[in-house]
């Protein structure tokens, strides 16, 4: 009988997962890689999710996964208490008890490729692709073209059909007839490229959490035109990138020395915050504005 084939040390899982996501190209700000665990232990189940909320710990717990692999950090900002008072401190606590390690690939999974905004464009069906700008040896965001042009209106139900489905659904900034050809694109926040997206010449800019006054002053920029704006939330833009992280670390996993086994899922969990919205396109501008009244 064939010795059972030996358990995957979290000490290669991390130095698998760091191949494919130095933690050198994150960005000063951020932290990544491994927060929870012991190198040594073994590692039979890991479990991929955007955001290490209490719910995914549970599944992960529930599953008995042995890794947590998330794209948001849990600890991004500075905690003095891991209390299980405090969801950060319920989280750690959680993680540790379950002996669930948790690594951690943010930024400097946004600037791999294929990374973050490269899965995104990929599902738009981009060709001819290139970074929207460059921070060093990093690239930052994607820029692409369609095979054909589309309506704006057209390439937003392009988009909304490419993405998991949403609470809050598409917002699009611009001319529904106009069209479009040239698409930039960056996973998660993105109000902060409206220069490099000008710079590319692309004709619509699909990201997320867009705000009001970067937005509207972007559009003043372009005094109705080009670049038009694609919110598509941060949640659906960024959560494509789980099941490429997925069977890129399976497929480095292949060069691990000896035979090892271990099992790999996506998380079932939504961790987008919002639930539903109410009066969505009540204020469409291609609707006749209500009558203000007035003196006859």
């Amino acid at each position: 009988m064939d010795d059972p084939a030996p358990d995957l040390s979290l000490r290669d899982a991390v130095a698998a997962l760091e191949s494919l996501y130095p933690l050198q190209s994150a960005a000063e700000w951020d932290r990544v890689g491994l927060v929870t665990g012991d190198l040594d232990q073994p590692v039979r189940r890991i479990l991929f999710a955007l955001d290490p909320t209490l719910d995914v710990i549970d599944e992960a717990r529930t599953w008995g996964a042995d890794l947590l692999v998330t794209h948001h950090p849990l600890l991004l900002r500075g905690v003095h208490s891991v209390a299980t008072t405090s969801a950060k401190g319920a989280s750690v606590t959680a993680l540790v008890r379950a002996q669930i390690a948790l690594w951690v690939g943010h930024t400097n999974a946004d600037v791999a490729d294929p990374g973050v905004s490269t899965v995104l464009a990929d599902a738009l069906g981009l060709a001819d692709q290139r970074p929207l700008s460059r921070e060093g040896e990093n690239a930052i965001g994607r820029v692409g073209v369609l095979a054909a042009p589309v309506s704006l209106a057209d390439f937003a139900d392009v988009v909304a059909t490419a993405l998991p489905a949403t609470a809050g659904g598409i917002r699009v900034s611009g001319d529904p007839g106009a069209e479009v050809r040239t698409v930039a694109v960056m996973g998660g926040s993105g109000d902060d490229r409206f220069d490099d997206v000008r710079a590319s010449g692309a004709d619509v800019f699909v990201t997320a959490d867009l705000r009001h006054h970067p937005v509207l002053e972007a559009r003043e920029e372009a005094r109705g035109g080009r670049p038009f704006l694609v919110d598509a939330g941060h949640w659906a833009t960024e959560s494509l990138w789980l099941a490429s992280a997925r069977e890129r670390l399976l497929s480095a996993l292949d060069h691990v020395p000896g035979a090892t086994r271990v099992e790999t899922r996506v998380s079932t969990i939504r961790t987008e915050p919002w639930t539903f919205v109410v009066g969505a396109n009540a204020a469409r501008a291609d609707r006749a504005a209500p009558d203000p009244g007035g003196v006859s």
